[in-house]
C-alpha cells in the first residue's frame, strides 16, 4: 500500500527527559507521522469512517504527550505506537519525534521508528 496520510510538525509541550531541569518545566516535542491507508474507499464515499481521521489522531496524540512524563523519548515512541495500533488499527506508520534545542549547537535531536502490525515487539 502506497497511500499515506500524514501529520507534520505537530508541536506539543510536555515533561520529558532525565535531567532535573527537564523534570520541572515543559519542553516542546515535535511529531511527524506518516500512516499507510488505502484512501480509495474514502475518496468515493467521502466518509470519514473509511479512512484515518487525522484530526482525531492529532487530538489523541496531543493528549497522550501533554499528559505524559516519560524520561526517554523512546518510551514516548512506544506509547504512541500502542495508541496508533490499538485505537486506530494503523497497519504501518513512520513516526519522527524531535526535541528542539535539546543539545547545544543542534537544531533538534530525536528518533524515527517504523512499525507495522506485524512487527514483533521485544518482550522485557
Amino acid at each position: 500500500m502506497r497511500d499515506q496520510i500524514y501529520i507534520r510538525d505537530l508541536e506539543v509541550e510536555t515533561i520529558i527527559g532525565l535531567r532535573p531541569q527537564e523534570r520541572t518545566k515543559t519542553q516542546p516535542i515535535v511529531i511527524n507521522l506518516w500512516m499507510a491507508q488505502d484512501i480509495s474507499k474514502a475518496a468515493c464515499s467521502q466518509a470519514i469512517d473509511e479512512t484515518l481521521d487525522y484530526g482525531e489522531i492529532a487530538r489523541k496524540l496531543t493528549h497522550l504527550i501533554k499528559t505524559s512524563e516519560y524520561y526517554l523519548i523512546e518510551a514516548l515512541a512506544e506509547a504512541i505506537t500502542e495508541m496508533l495500533q490499538n485505537e486506530f488499527q494503523v497497519a504501518w506508520f513512520r513516526l519522527q519525534l524531535s526535541k528542539p534545542k535539546a543539545v547545544a549547537n543542534a537544531r533538534e535531536v530525536g528518533l524515527i521508528i517504523e512499525r507495522s502490525l506485524e512487527t514483533p515487539r521485544i518482550q522485557t
